[in-house]
C-alpha cells in the first residue's frame, strides 16, 4: 500500500503507531549526546558538580549554534521535498548544494565569533570563578567542531527529504552509540575531564558528517552533490531561510530562556542550583523526547487528512497522540516525585546538589502531566497549516511566560524555589490557554465535518 493510501484508510492507530516509534528512537537517541556527556561528566572524581555547572552554563551558545543548523537544515529538507515532489530533481540538487555551503559558511562564522568574545560570553552566562575554567574547556572543544555538527545535522535532514528516513536515522545512532563510548575512555582513561568529553562529542559528529556526506557523494542517493551546485543562488536561499526561520526563531528563544534562567539561578543558588537546572534539563529530555517523535508522526497524519476533509480521522489522531503523550509523560511525573533524588544522584551525588536537585525537579516538572496534551496540541496547529498559531502556542510555554516568571517570581519572594516555580506556573497558563484554542478548533471541526457529511449526502441523493 503506498504512502497516501495508508494515511487516507489504514487504521489511524496503526499508521500513528509505525509513523511514531522510528520518530521517537531518533528523538531519544539524538538527545543521548548532551545527556551521556553530562552524566560522564558529574561522575569526575571531586569536580564533578562544578565541572556539570560548568558544561550547563554552555547551553545557550548550544542552542545559539544548533538554530543555524535548523535554519539550514529544515529550511532546505522542506524545500527540497517540495521540489521532489513536483519531479524537479536538478532544483532539489542545486538547493542541497546551497545549503551544505550555508551550513559550512554559518559554522565558520558562529565559531568564529563565538571563540572570540567566549569569556564575556560565560561570565555573562552566569559563571563563576569555580565553574568558568570547565566550561571554557568544555566549550572552545565543541565550538571548533562546529563545522562537524552542523554539517550533519542539516545534511541529515536532506537524507530524510530524499526519501531515506533509515539512512538519516542510522546517522543518529552512529553518533551516538560512539559518543557514549568514546566518553569514559577520554574523561577517565585518558584522564582529561571535560575536555575529554568535548573531544568525544566532536570526534562523534565528526564521524557522523563524513557517513551523511558520503552518501550523497558515493552512496544510492536519487541526490548527488555537484560542485556547479555550491554556487550561492539567492532565490533558493531565501526559500530555505523562509521555512527555516520559525525553528531558527525558536532554537534563539530557548537560548535567551537558558540565560535568563542561570541569571536568576546564580543569584538565589549559586552555582548549585545551575548544575541542578543541568540535572533537571537532561532528565525532562529524556521524557519529553517521545513526545517530538510523537508529533513527527501525527503531523503527516493530521494534515493529509484534514486536506482530505476527513475530519473524523484528523480527530481521532489528535486523540491517540494526545493520550500516548500522556501516558509518557504521567510515567515522567511519577518518576520525578518518586525517585528525584536517584535521578540527581545518576549525574552526581554530592550532598548539596541532591538536596537542591531534588527539591527543584519536584517543583520545576511538576505539571508534566498537562505538558503532554499542551505540546501535541500545539503540534496540530502546524499540522493543518496554521503555523501563526502553532508558534505563539509554542512560544506562550516556552519563552512569553517564562522569561518574566524568572525575572518576577525571584524579585517578589527572594528564594530559589520561586525560581523553580516559574516552570509549572508557565506550563499550567499556557495548557489553559491551548485549550481554550483546540476546544474552538475542534468545535469548528465537528461543525465542517456535519457540513461534508451533508454535502455527501446531498451529492448522493442527487445523483441517484
Amino acid at each position: 500500500m503506498d504512502r497516501e493510501k495508508r494515511l487516507a484508510n489504514e487504521n489511524v492507530l496503526k499508521l500513528l503507531v509505525s509513523f511514531s516509534v522510528p520518530a521517537i528512537i531518533g528523538m531519544l537517541v539524538n538527545a543521548l549526546y548532551n545527556i551521556v556527556d553530562r552524566i560522564f561528566i558529574g561522575q569526575i572524581k571531586d569536580v564533578g558538580d562544578m565541572a556539570i555547572t560548568g558544561v550547563g552554563l554552555t547551553f545557550p551558545i548550544s542552542t545559539f549554534t544548533m538554530a543555524f543548523a535548523m535554519l539550514t537544515g529544515i529550511g532546505a529538507a522542506a524545500t527540497i521535498s517540495i521540489r521532489l515532489g513536483q519531479k524537479k530533481k536538478e532544483e532539489a540538487e542545486h538547493i542541497l548544494g546551497n545549503a551544505f555551503v550555508l551550513a559550512i559558511v554559518f559554522a565558520i562564522i558562529v565559531s568564529t565569533i563565538s571563540l572570540l568574545f567566549i569569556d564575556k560570553l560565560l561570565i555573562a552566562f552566569g559563571a563563576s570563578d569555580n565553574t568558568f575554567s570547565y566550561a571554557k574547556d568544555y566549550i572552545v572543544i565543541i565550538l571548533l567542531g562546529t563545522i562537524f555538527s552542523m554539517t550533519s545535522f542539516s545534511m541529515n535532514h536532506c537524507i530524510r527529504a530524499s526519501g531515506n528516513p533509515k539512512r538519516a536515522a542510522s546517522t543518529m545512532l552512529i553518533g551516538a552509540i560512539l559518543n557514549t563510548i568514546l566518553d569514559p575512555i577520554f574523561i577517565f582513561t585518558f584522564d582529561m575531564g571535560v575536555k575529554g568529553a568535548a573531544l568525544a562529542t566532536i570526534i562523534s559528529q565528526a564521524v557522523s558528517a563524513t557517513w551523511v556526506l558520503s552518501y550523497f557523494i558515493l552512496g544510492k542517493s536519487n541526490l548527488k552533490f555537484k560542485v556547479i551546485n555550491f554556487k550561492p543562488n539567492f532565490r533558493i536561499i531565501k526559500s530555505i531561510f523562509a521555512i527555516g526561520a520559525s525553528p531558527f526563531s525558536m532554537q534563539l528563544a530557548a537560548s535567551v530562556v537558558s540565560i535568563t534562567a542561570n541569571k536568576s539561578l546564580f543569584a538565589y543558588g549559586g552555582d548549585m542550583a545551575i548544575g541542578a537546572m543541568t540535572v533537571i534539563n537532561s532528565v525532562s529530555t529524556i521524557f519529553l523526547m517521545p513526545i517530538f517523535g510523537l508529533n513527527q508522526g501525527a503531523q503527516p497524519i493530521i494534515g493529509f487528512n484534514y486536506g482530505a476533509k476527513a475530519y473524523d480521522r484528523v480527530k481521532a489522531t489528535l486523540k491517540y497522540a494526545i493520550t500516548a503523550a500522556t501516558v509518557f509523560v504521567i510515567i515522567g511525573f511519577l518518576t520525578v516525585q518518586i525517585f528525584s533524588a536517584q535521578l540527581v544522584k545518576f549525574f552526581n551525588d554530592k550532598e548539596e546538589l541532591v538536596n537542591i536537585g531534588s527539591e527543584g525537579i519536584r517543583i520545576y516538572l511538576f505539571m508534566l502531566p498537562i505538558i503532554g496534551f499542551q505540546i501535541i496540541s500545539a503540534n496540530y496547529f502546524q499540522s493543518i497549516g496554521k503555523a501563526k498559531v502553532s508558534i505563539f502556542l509554542s512560544l506562550l510555554r516556552q519563552v512569553i511566560l517564562l522569561i518574566p516568571l524568572y525575572i518576577i517570581l525571584p524579585r517578589i519572594f527572594g528564594t530559589l524555589t520561586s525560581v523553580w516555580f516559574a516552570g509549572p506556573i508557565a506550563d499550567a497558563s499556557a495548557s489553559v490557554i491551548t485549550f481554550i484554542f483546540i476546544s474552538r478548533e475542534l468545535r469548528r471541526l465537528q461543525n465542517a465535518h456535519t457540513d461534508h457529511k451533508k454535502d455527501i449526502e446531498y451529492i448522493a441523493v442527487n445523483e441517484s
